[in-house]
């Protein structure tokens, strides 16, 4: 729903318990778990980062009677604006000199007094 990359989800609980690792394996054991298994009650908060897409989510988790018909969760607040891999920097710089001070080589071609 997040259109996250690589997560890594914890519950902000003071413990830091992992609920999804970006590394492979690392929580495969929880797939099938409840959130209720980990004491993950109205009122929870997680924290989701993807590191791939520089990003940070805080989620509350909200206990609801009032969803439709077959929908197991709704989300509600301000989405992320911007989805997709970190743009890269840009690094063509001209650099002749070494250095990125403007300076540029000289060009004089006899004695000046």
């Amino acid at each position: 729903k997040f259109a996250m990359v690589a997560p890594d989800v914890q519950i902000e609980d003071g413990k830091g318990t992992i609920l999804i690792s970006s590394e492979e394996g690392e929580t495969e054991a929880n797939n099938h778990r409840k959130l209720s298994d980990f004491g993950i009650r109205n009122g929870s908060r997680l924290q989701a980062d993807d590191f791939l897409q520089d990003y940070t989510l805080l989620i509350n988790v909200l206990h609801s009677e009032d969803l439709e018909k077959d929908v197991e969760f709704e989300v509600v607040g301000d989405a992320p604006e911007r989805i997709g891999p970190k743009p890269s920097e840009p690094t063509s710089k001209n650099i002749s000199n070494g250095s990125d001070d403007g300076a540029q080589p000289s060009t004089s071609t006899g004695n000046q007094q």
